[in-house]
């Protein structure tokens, strides 16, 4: 683990256990919204391979505006299983057409965005989960359109700002 602050603590407790429930690989996870790198690092406990995808410049929902990509990537060094991309989801999603164990996806919470990246997300991982689903009532909403579209089983896990899941 990293010591930094997140609204991502407390949800490192779980993640185990849906990998062990949903019998998910471990071999390669995808992360788009990565900020400072926590969920990251947790990921990088259960994964040989974790890609992080993020604008690293902030959003309207978050504290922190301007690009901290060097400070994220400073911060993860010693995390050799993790590789950091600067790129809008956009951009990513268009070029990537490789299949993933586990996603994760932590984007600006808006509806939109959140479905658009999400459902990719699902289309090309065993299990997708998105942060934020109790914080953001856009978000709870586009993983249960994206799992009733995907006919995929949608979970939501109501604590720690919210965890949904699909599977």
């Amino acid at each position: 683990m990293i010591q930094i602050p997140s609204a991502w603590q407390g949800l490192e407790l779980i993640i185990e256990d849906i990998l062990d429930r949903f019998q998910i690989g471990r071999d390669s996870c995808i992360e788009f919204g990565v900020e400072f790198g926590f969920s990251a690092v947790v990921f990088s406990n259960y994964f040989k391979n974790v890609k992080g995808v993020d604008t690293f410049s902030g959003d309207v929902h978050t504290s922190h505006k301007g690009d901290h990509y060097t400070q994220t990537k400073h911060s993860l060094a010693s995390f050799e299983n993790i590789k950091l991309y600067k790129s809008d989801y956009k951009d990513w999603i268009k070029q990537d057409v490789q299949q993933y164990d586990f996603a994760h996806v932590d984007i600006v919470h808006n509806y939109k965005e959140t479905y658009e990246c999400g459902l990719w997300a699902v289309q090309h991982s065993k299990c997708c989960i998105f942060h934020d689903t109790e914080s953001f009532s856009e978000v709870r909403k586009a993983v249960f359109d994206i799992a009733k579209k995907t006919g995929k089983t949608g979970y939501n896990y109501p604590y720690h700002h919210g965890l949904g899941i699909i599977v």
